[in-house]
Parts: structure tokens; C-alpha cells; sequence
């Protein structure tokens, strides 16, 4: 057996495993909705582009829009209505500083809105990339009228250079938290928080290494604490992996977390965190061998409940162009905090003088723990604040900022893997079902402008739907939700679109509605018709968790629809499926249509080639799907086909077409005409025969000009007399045939190829004869 046929069996073998074990690929989404401006709301303003920054201000029933060159105001409840806008464009001359340093003028020189957060005093903290320059700002929404205050904060460490950067900020308590660069080049990562007191990362490649952030979050761990502990901000990124032994490099999954009263140390790490703790974020995806790298993450917390109980959703794709699969995993906020807390650290070990590798510490532990918050323990201790830490413990977390442990997703395994368009960004809403449990909705949005509405119900993952928001494909870039109106705002470059989050009136029938499987709709007995949990007070058939649709009322008979066909005809008959789950099939008066060469089952329809007598009869489309419990069959469409006959009976040559007849019939008409003309003016000897072109001109050369032309006109009749004899065509040369269509007073000459000194021979051209005595 060839080595590599036993290699690639022993890679695949597990892939094949997990295939085989309930494939989370079959996941396709039940319904599929296309393009429509019913769809969404849609705003885009000519010129502009870049609606990437969002801000809900649901105070003021608006959401804020940072775009390129300006920020809009529109009204959270119809995106349409812009209430106000302010351009906040660059000068002339930073457009061409920008220039200048190798930028180009019309994309990466102008200002993009990055920053955009709520201050406690109700203005918004607003910062742009300003021409590879970044500034901040602060503005106001006051009398309809948004305005900037002009103020020119240094945007340095707050927002991008770069405007395809990818950067991550969080405003917590009118202190901003910022993960970008700090230089023109991008070469400097940094997280900074900007106030009170400055503090950032160190710029070491042990603590940010490549990184490209995505996404940050605050977590009240004070609230309820025994230990007396801060509250936390993580930082969700992913780098080039110093702890990898490998030649090229490795792109891994992290997540950061700082204290949030961290003020940096005395000696050791000053203005520098003290808290900075990082570990590798873990999302196995069907044994790959490379791991995926995050894209996007949601927090979700129930209000009701304690911090511990919050999770965090994220999405990962592969770094590896070989494979299109996606994929959302999930994670306990304690599991994360207990490896911080509680778990052991790498550190850096020189091999041979020149070699780094990262191994598990195994020493002892400073006390207080490296990169810890300061607790009741360091209180009673005399450490009150980061300044009071011994630099022991400082240089400790300095040098060892990495978690030996990796954080595992909830059940060891993806909620979610999917096939098809790469995912981009991630929300999640909770909602109570009418079954009293509460279920979490997933609203994913893609690269190809496609937004995926899923749940998971006791560890089934379910597509209810995929709807396209944009009319041509635009990767969604930024996803929020809102509380207050149930609406979700999807941004990219080309505009934002608002969708509601239930789509209820897509099921026509209670079967369709109980199906679907949607936590928000159900099927309401006396409206009849599905509506949202929501919007009404009486109970509705529903059944998420299973899909149970046998309380449905039976369903209405479908309408037949009466269908002629000619014979020999072709004709398709729709069934459109209500379902991407379901299956169809056809019925001819009670007996299965089976595929043939005149009968072919398509995904929407049957199609019928050549008609005759023997398609005549009721036709009916039964959709089948299966849920958890049972089966259900639809009859979805319903027709009469009949053959129509003529009123009267014609023949076969006119029922192929008359015109086609007709025509054959002139063709051969003009033919036999042609034909005969020429054979008249050669048994005349108006025109001479090509083969006794040769005898003339010999005849000619001899001088006897009378008989020559007596010979020629017997000759012509004999060859005539023979062709006819012998079926041959009659043709004329060209010169003869040319000079004959020229009805003029010339004369044509002919003259011998074989001798130039030949007598030439001068007839009269042809005149017309109307008497047979001019003959």
C-alpha cells in the first residue's frame, strides 16, 4: 500500500468520525428569502459610504450613524427619516500631508468615523482617522441639530490610523478603553484606557504580537463579590502565537483582561497595566488542524441573574484558505475569569542561547498573585491600589502575561458550523417562548450580505431562516439590537438596513408557522394567521423545541387550477417549496410521478415535454418534513391538465406550419423556373454552352467566321439535347453570365487564352424578342 494513501487515511479518519456523528454541515436554513425592498429599511445617502459606527440612543429614540465624512441621526424606529447630520470632512492641506506620506487621496486620506460612544452628560464622544491623523471630538444632539464642538483632541491610541484597521473601544464610566496603533505605520499595538490616567500595554511582543482586535467588553465582577474584587474589561483579538513551535507563523484566539481601578506600578510598569493577563481562546472546528480565528463577539447577560451566569458568543472562521466553514462557539464568563484566577502561567525558557520556547511555570507564585485585582486579602495586606504592589509580582506579570490554560467553549464544541459565506458578525437576543422557556435567537450576519436567524434548542442547532438585505452582495461589518423597538440595524459600506427580529407573516399556513420553529411566532386559531408572541394575548400553537404541528386545524383545500396544454406542447407545473427542509412530490390521479425523459421533478415544479392524451389528469405537489416527533405532508399545489384539440381537422403538413409549406413550396417553384430559362436561352444559342467555348475559338482562329458560328449553335443544341439526356446542370462561365445580366448597347468580345494575335469576335449583345419572326 503507497505511504501517502495510509497518511491521508490516518488525517481523514477523523474527520470522518465527526462527519458521520449527527454533522453539524447539514445545518441549512429552513427558509431562504431573497432580495426585497420589503425586506428592510434601508438608508444610503448618494456619495457616501462606510456605514460602519454605530451608536443606539434609544433616550432619543435615534441611532447614531458614523459613515465617511459625517454622522448621521435617524430615527430608530424607521431608518429612512434622517433627523440630522453633521460632515466633519478634512482640510485641503491634510488631505495632501496625507498624500504626501504615500496614502492615497480618495480612500485612505479622508476621515472616517471609528469612535463613537455616550458620555454621562449625555454628549457623544466622536473620533475619526482624519487623514492618517486621528482626532476626537465631542458632540451634541440638541433642537434636531447634531453638533461638533470642534475641540481637536489628539486621537492617538483612541482610533485608527488606518481606516481598514481593525480596532476595538468601550467607553466605561466616561473613561475610554482602546485597542489599535499608536503610530502612522501600525506597528505599535497598543490597549490603552486615556483617563483619568493614561495607562497602556507594554510594547513587548510577549504581551500584543501582530494583533488584530475585535472587540471589547466590561464585566461588573465587583458586584455581589465575596472577595472584595474590581470590575474587569476584556479584550477579544487574535495574534501571531510567541508560544508556538512551528516555522511559519501561527495566528491563535485570545482574550485579555485588565482591572478596572488598575493605575499601573511605582518602579515596575509604570502607567503600564498591572493586571494585563491574556489566554488562548479555543473553538475546535471538525479536528482541524489549524485553529480558526475570531471575527466577533456579543455579550449577553440576563438582568435577573449574577455576572457568572453571562455568556460570551463569538465567531470564528478559518485562517486557511482551503476551507469556507464557519463557526459560532460559546463561553461561560466564570470559566473565563477562574483561568485568570486560578490557572497556571507560561513562561519564556532560552534553549541552546538562541531558541525561545514557552513551557508551563511551574516555581512558585508571588503573593499577591500576578496580575490580580486588588482584593479584601491585598487590602488587609496594606495594598490598596496597583502603586502599592512589590515589584516581585510586577516583573513577574511583565514577563509572563500568557495563561498556560486555553478556554474552552461551553460543551467542548461549536454551537454552530456552517458551510457557505463566511460569517462577520454576531448578536444574540433572549426570548420567551410559548412554552415558558426561554431560548437564545442568534442574528449572524455574513459576507455576502445575508443575515442567519438560528436557535438552539437542547443542543440542536436550528436555522429558522436566511434573508439577503442587500440588493448586490455587501459584507455586513457591524450588527446591533435594539431593546426598545425589537429591531436589528445591520451596517456595511454601502448602507444600513433595518430588519425586525420576528419575520412571522413569511408562514401562511399553521403548518408553515409551527415548523419554523421561531421562538417569537405562533400560530393564532382565531386571526388565523402567524403573529408574533408579543402582539397578542391569546394562546397560540407553538412548539419549538420539536416541532410538533398536530394541533394544527386542518388546513384549507387547495384551489385546482385548470391547465390546457396543446399536444406535442410543453408545459411546467409550480410547486414552489415552503421549506428548504422539505421534500416534494408529484401525484397523477392518486399514482407517483416518477422522473423520466418527458416528465422531469424539478426543485420548483413538474415539467411536462410533448404533451399528449396520455398526460391528461389531476395533478397534484405534496410537500413532506420532518420534524423531532413525526412527519407532516402538504398539498401544496393542484391542477387539472387537459390536451386541447383543434376545432377542425388539418393536415399534418399545415399543423407543422403553413408558412414553413409555403416557403418550400416557392423555393422549389423558383428553381424549376431558373431551370427552364436557362435551358430556353441555351437551346436558343443566346447564351453558349462553357464546353464549347473551346471549338468557337478554335473555328475563330481558322478565319471561318459564318461557319464557326453555324458549329457553335449546333454544338449548343447538342450539348444541350445531351445534359438534358443525362441529367447534368446547365451552366454558363462567368464572363458570359455576367455580360447577359448587362441588358446594354456594348458588345461583349471574346478572345483565345492560347494565342494573343486570335481574331477577335464581336457580338451584339442580347436584345430583347417579343415575336418568334425575329428569331
Amino acid at each position: 500500500m503507497h505511504p501517502l494513501f495510509c497518511v491521508s487515511i490516518f488525517w481523514l479518519l477523523p474527520l470522518a468520525l465527526v462527519l458521520d456523528d449527527d454533522s453539524p454541515l447539514d445545518c441549512v436554513p429552513r427558509r431562504s428569502v431573497p432580495y426585497h425592498s420589503d425586506n428592510a429599511h434601508l438608508f444610503h445617502e448618494e456619495g457616501m459610504s462606510n456605514y460602519t459606527t454605530m451608536l443606539l440612543r434609544e433616550d432619543l429614540g435615534l441611532l447614531l450613524l458614523g459613515a465617511k465624512e459625517a454622522v448621521y441621526a435617524l430615527d430608530l424606529n424607521d431608518i429612512t427619516k434622517k433627523r440630522a447630520s453633521v460632515k466633519w470632512e478634512v482640510t485641503q492641506q491634510q488631505e495632501d500631508d496625507c498624500h504626501n506620506k504615500g496614502k492615497e487621496p480618495e480612500t485612505q486620506c479622508k476621515n472616517y468615523i471609528r469612535i463613537l460612544h455616550k458620555l454621562d452628560d449625555n454628549r457623544m464622544y466622536v473620533c475619526g482617522t482624519n487623514a492618517f491623523n486621528p482626532e476626537c471630538d465631542y458632540m451634541s444632539y440638541a433642537n434636531g441639530k447634531l453638533t461638533l464642538e470642534k475641540k481637536g483632541e489628539d486621537g492617538k491610541g483612541k482610533c485608527p490610523f488606518d481606516p481598514i484597521q481593525r480596532y476595538a473601544s468601550i467607553m466605561v464610566d466616561d473613561n475610554l478603553y482602546s485597542a489599535t496603533s499608536m503610530n502612522f505605520l501600525g506597528s505599535e499595538p497598543v490597549l490603552m484606557r486615556s483617563s483619568p490616567s493614561s495607562i497602556r500595554t507594554e510594547f513587548k511582543s510577549s504581551w500584543l504580537n501582530e494583533p488584530n482586535f475585535v472587540s471589547m467588553a466590561q464585566m461588573p465582577e465587583s458586584d455581589q463579590s465575596d472577595e472584595g474584587d474590581d470590575d474587569k474589561v476584556y479584550l477579544f483579538f487574535s495574534e501571531s502565537a510567541v508560544e508556538c513551535d512551528c516555522y511559519n507563523k501561527l495566528v491563535v484566539s485570545r482574550v485579555a483582561r485588565v482591572c478596572k481601578g488598575d493605575v499601573g506600578g511605582e518602579r515596575t510598569l509604570q502607567k503600564k497595566w498591572t493586571s494585563f493577563l491574556k489566554a488562548r481562546l479555543e473553538c475546535p472546528v471538525l479536528g482541524s488542524q489549524l485553529p480558526y480565528i475570531i471575527q466577533d463577539t456579543y455579550r449577553w447577560c440576563d438582568p435577573d441573574q449574577h455576572w457568572k451566569s453571562c455568556f460570551f458568543y463569538a465567531i470564528f472562521t478559518p485562517q486557511a484558505d482551503t476551507s469556507d466553514l464557519s463557526a459560532v462557539c460559546a463561553y461561560r464568563v466564570s470559566d473565563i475569569s477562574r483561568v485568570f484566577a486560578e490557572g497556571k502561567y507560561k513562561m519564556p525558557v532560552t534553549v541552546e542561547t538562541s531558541y525561545v520556547k514557552w513551557v508551563m511555570y511551574s516555581g512558585d507564585v508571588p503573593v499577591p498573585r500576578p496580575g490580580a485585582c486588588i482584593d479584601k486579602v491585598a487590602r488587609e495586606a496594606g495594598i490598596t491600589q496597583s502603586l502599592d504592589l512589590p515589584d516581585r509580582t510586577l516583573q513577574f506579570v511583565k514577563d509572563r502575561p500568557l495563561m498556560d490554560q486555553a478556554i474552552q467553549p461551553i460543551g467542548k464544541k461549536p454551537l454552530l458550523v456552517r458551510r457557505g459565506a463566511t460569517f462577520t458578525c454576531i448578536v444574540v437576543n433572549h426570548v420567551q417562548a410559548a412554552d415558558g422557556h426561554k431560548y437564545h435567537v442568534m442574528f449572524i450576519g455574513t459576507e455576502d450580505g445575508s443575515l442567519l436567524k438560528a436557535a438552539n434548542y437542547d443542543g440542536e442547532m436550528f436555522i429558522i431562516e436566511q434573508v439577503q438585505l442587500f440588493q448586490s452582495p455587501q459584507s455586513i461589518k457591524i450588527l446591533r439590537f435594539s431593546n426598545v423597538t425589537d429591531q436589528l440595524y445591520a451596517g456595511s459600506d454601502y448602507g444600513v438596513v433595518q430588519v425586525p427580529v420576528a419575520t412571522c407573516g413569511r408562514s401562511l399556513s399553521c403548518m408553515d408557522c409551527v415548523l419554523a420553529r421561531d421562538p417569537y411566532c405562533g400560530w393564532d386559531k382565531v386571526a388565523g394567521s402567524c403573529v408574533a408572541l408579543s402582539s397578542t394575548q391569546r394562546e397560540l400553537i407553538q412548539s419549538v423545541r420539536d416541532g410538533d404541528a398536530s394541533l394544527c386545524p386542518k388546513a384549507a383545500p387547495v384551489p385546482i387550477v385548470n391547465q390546457s396544454i396543446l399536444p406535442g406542447g410543453n408545459v411546467k407545473l409550480l410547486c414552489p417549496s415552503p421549506s428548504n427542509l422539505a421534500t416534494t412530490s408529484w401525484e397523477r390521479d392518486g399514482r407517483h410521478v416518477t422522473s423520466s425523459l418527458r416528465h422531469q421533478l424539478l426543485q420548483d415544479g413538474l415539467l411536462i415535454l410533448n404533451a399528449s392524451d396520455s398526460d391528461v389528469g389531476r395533478y397534484r405537489c405534496l410537500s413532506v418534513e420532518h420534524s423531532k416527533v413525526d412527519k407532516y405532508t402538504t398539498r401544496v399545489a393542484e391542477y387539472q391538465l387537459d390536451v386541447k384539440r383543434a376545432a377542425t381537422s388539418v393536415p399534418q403538413s399545415q399543423r407543422r406550419g403553413p408558412s414553413v409549406v409555403g416557403l418550400q413550396a416557392a423555393v422549389g417553384l423558383l428553381v424549376v423556373s431558373l431551370l427552364a430559362l436557362l435551358a430556353w436561352n441555351f437551346y436558343n444559342g443566346h447564351l453558349p454552352l462553357p464546353w464549347n467555348c473551346n471549338e468557337k475559338k478554335k473555328g475563330q482562329s481558322n478565319g471561318s467566321h459564318g461557319q464557326g458560328g453555324h458549329t457553335s449553335t449546333g454544338s449548343h443544341q447538342v450539348a444541350l439535347m445531351s445534359g438534358l439526356t443525362e441529367g447534368k446542370p446547365l451552366v454558363s462561365g462567368s464572363g458570359q453570365s455576367r455580360s447577359n445580366n448587362n441588358h446594354t448597347d456594348r458588345e461583349v468580345g471574346f478572345s483565345s487564352g492560347e494565342d494573343d494575335d486570335a481574331t477577335r469576335v464581336t457580338l451584339p449583345s442580347l436584345q430583347f424578342i417579343d415575336d418568334e419572326s425575329e428569331i
